[in-house]
């Protein structure tokens, strides 16, 4: 059964996640920063790190952008727990896709394994993240032919929503792709919880 826990900001949402999923004690995540490796900002990283390693999680660090292909695999598969962290959503898209990841991840969350995804670590299971072009910039992703992302979800998660420095970005992504998409906004203190087909929004 599919398990995926989508977020905005984890250290804000962590204590949800620790009831999502109780056995978490001494488990290994593996966490792909690789989002952030192009942005300025990334204190979010850190404290996304420290919030697994305070609910007793080994965190194992794998940037996709620089590891190899063996490495990115043996890492995806064997570890308990898979986490993306924010950042640059296409940039983020180009790596997992130049990479071959994309399939690996895909494969592990299809087959059960838990997917934890912060902002573009959570949009980036949607069908296609065009809608995120007004909160990333789709320059720091050249090599990136189109926008189709994993579509493990059938929802566009649209991360900060009503937070801060992200409010009116996410408002005009809302304005502007409602009509069309199937938009889920979640503000910093809100999460996605997927099991199997049922989806749910729980607030802190």
């Amino acid at each position: 059964m599919k398990k995926m826990f989508l977020a905005s900001s984890f250290k804000d949402v962590a204590n949800i996640f620790a009831k999502f999923e109780s056995n978490i004690e001494g488990k290994t995540v593996t966490f792909i920063p690789t989002a952030s490796t192009v942005e300025k900002i990334k204190f979010y990283v850190n404290s996304g790190k420290k919030a697994l390693e305070k609910l007793g999680l080994i965190v194992d660090t794998l940037d996709i952008s620089t590891a190899n292909g063996n490495e990115i695999k043996t890492k995806l598969t064997n570890n308990d727990f898979i986490y993306i962290t924010g950042g640059n959503s296409f940039f983020l898209l180009q790596e997992l896709k130049r990479t071959g990841a994309d399939k690996v991840i895909a494969e592990e969350v299809q087959a059960g394994k838990l997917y934890i995804g912060e902002s573009a670590g959570a949009m980036v299971m949607s069908g296609n993240i065009e809608y995120a072009k007004a909160m990333d910039s789709v320059e720091k992703a050249p090599s990136l032919m189109n926008y189709d992302a994993l579509g493990l979800v059938d929802i566009y998660p649209v991360p900060h929503y009503e937070s801060a420095p992200f409010k009116k970005i996410a408002q005009a992504i809302i304005d502007a792709y409602s009509p069309s998409l199937n938009l889920t906004p979640i503000s910093n203190h809100d999460c996605i919880l997927i099991e199997g087909s049922n989806i749910r929004i729980e607030k802190n």
